[in-house]
């Protein structure tokens, strides 16, 4: 007898039920007795028996991958709803191996060198044109023929002392001579070709030495002539070659090349050891030392290049808002006089074609003194040598200009000087006017047909302003961006001077600037 599974309600396990075998029908419906497979699992058992044991089974007493037993904590499976166990994170023990390892995997395997640092050019040649069949190269660095030759010499050096012990006797060989002297070569090479690689491949060099000390150290035993059994030419090239990994490598690469040595002069011959490990430290600091030297250095060099691009941007920065300022003083003045004065010369016309004439004929004047001044600042940039515009900037000698302008576009406008204003320089009397020309075009905007005051005092070594108008006669425009009333500060500001600006007292609008006449500003 075969039981349906249920979501809700499992049945216990059948205690003496054969499993049987039913066909389903062709349309997909499941039979009386097969399982509905488009019913939620609910955990119970899917076998017709519970002494089912094949890999689909999934009755109380399946331990098959695929069981779905409450409890099951198979490695490997899967949960319900797709999640898989969490893989345990590494111990501590295994975290300390790898840092202690991994050092010397990148001393003896897989660690690299610093490229060389960049060299002056007086340590250079240029290799002549009738030598380029030669030599393939177009120049010839000094360091690398020093090291080359000092190869040169320590390989001619070994290969005398060890044949020299050859030919003595001193050695003793139970195979025949040329075996022997194969060993001279060998030792040349051992103490020659670390020199050679050290100024490109520092580390390979280091690994070559290490490779081929104990052919060196096995030809001193035997010949019993030094005690301790370090030659001098495997003693020299092997500290040269140290003090490069030092210089270019890592200090996690340094310090297990620093290990590797003082443990294999324990192994050769532990009474040495004191004066090995003093030699070897000595040099590795000192390498080191120099590598912390270079780093710091080339730091500071590269903070310098960048400080020197924030200057760079800074002034760039400092000198669109220069253009702006200026741009926006001349537009906004201009622009502002001319606006009146097309509105107001029809009605002062009145159909006389004279006054027509002449109030077009301002205007015309206004637009070419608008352009020229215009002209004037986009010649900065325009200017793609750096020679600085000739044309004289505007100063306090032309306020007379704004006044005129302001009175034919309807402003009373009375300007009252006081001490000399002579000699106040060229950024000096430059911001004054824009200052004056700022306020002169905002009084036109907004408060059309007012009375005007405009002061002009030094006294000792400040310029002092004050522009201020009374209510406007005619409903003023909206309320602008203040981008004017910012110019105006900063202009002031540049100078070591302050500018205040606000509503006045009985009505209307007053800006106050004080501006310090020094040396600097002068020039």
């Amino acid at each position: 007898m075969s039981l349906r599974r249920h979501p809700r309600n499992p049945p216990p396990p059948p205690t003496d039920a054969t499993p049987t075998a039913s066909s389903a029908p062709d349309d997909g419906t499941p039979g009386p007795d097969e399982p509905d497979l488009n019913e939620p699992d609910s955990g119970a058992p899917d076998s017709s028996g519970p002494g089912s044991d094949g890999p689909d089974s999934d009755g109380p007493g399946s331990d098959g991958p695929d069981s779905d037993q409450p409890g099951s904590n198979q490695p490997g499976r899967e949960r319900p709803g797709g999640d898989r166990p969490k893989e345990a994170p590494p111990s501590r023990w295994h975290k300390l191996t790898s840092a202690t390892i991994r050092p010397f995997a990148l001393a003896l395997f897989r660690g690299d060198a610093d490229p060389p640092p960049p060299r002056s050019r007086r340590l250079s040649l240029t290799v002549p044109p009738s030598l380029t069949g030669l030599i393939p190269l177009q120049t010839v660095s000094l360091v690398q023929l020093a090291e080359l030759a000092l190869a040169l010499a320590m390989f001619g050096a070994t290969q005398s002392m060890v044949l020299d012990l050859i030919l003595r006797g001193s050695v003793p060989s139970s195979g025949p001579g040329p075996i022997a002297e194969l060993f001279a070569y060998v030792n040349a090479v051992a103490a020659a070709l670390p020199i050679a690689l050290r100024d490109r491949w520092p580390l390979a060099a280091w690994r070559t030495a290490f490779a081929l000390l104990p052919v060196a150290l096995w030809t001193s035993i035997r010949a019993g002539a030094n005690d301790p059994p370090y030659s001098a030419p495997t003693v020299l090239s092997y500290l040269l070659v140290l003090y490069s990994v030092a210089v270019r490598c890592d200090r996690r690469i340094t310090l297990a090349v620093w290990v590797l040595t003082v443990l294999t002069a324990w192994i050769v011959q532990p009474d040495s050891m004191v004066i090995v490990t003093v030699a070897v430290t000595v040099v590795v600091l000192f390498g080191h030392n120099v590598r912390v030297r270079r780093t710091a250095t080339s730091r500071l060099a590269e903070e310098e290049r960048r400080s020197r691009l924030a200057q760079d941007a800074q002034a760039a920065l400092q000198e669109r808002a220069r253009i702006a300022r200026e741009l926006h003083d001349v537009v906004a003045h201009h622009m502002s006089v001319i606006a009146i004065q097309a509105e107001a010369v029809p009605l002062k016309a009145k159909g006389d074609p004279a006054q027509l004439e002449a109030g077009l004929a301002e205007i015309r004047h206004l637009s070419l003194e608008a352009i020229a001044e215009l002209r004037q600042v986009l010649g900065v940039l325009r200017d793609g040598e750096g020679r600085a515009e000739t044309t004289p900037q505007p100063g306090l000698g032309r306020v007379d200009e704004l006044v005129a302008n302001a009175r034919s576009a309807g402003l009373a406008v009375v300007v009252k000087r006081s001490g000399p204003l002579d000699g106040l320089g060229p950024a000096v009397g430059l911001s004054a006017y824009r200052i004056v020309q700022e306020s002169l075009s905002n009084v036109m905007r907004h408060a059309p047909g007012a009375a005007v005051a405009i002061e002009l005092a030094r006294e000792g070594e400040e310029l002092r302003l004050r522009v201020a108008n009374g209510p406007g006669t005619a409903p003023g425009g909206p309320p602008g961006a203040g981008q004017g009333l910012v110019g105006m500060r900063e202009r002031a500001a540049l100078l070591g001077g302050a500018l205040e600006a606000g509503p006045a007292p009985g009505g209307g609008f007053e800006v106050r600037a004080r501006l310090p006449v020094t040396e600097e500003s002068s020039r």
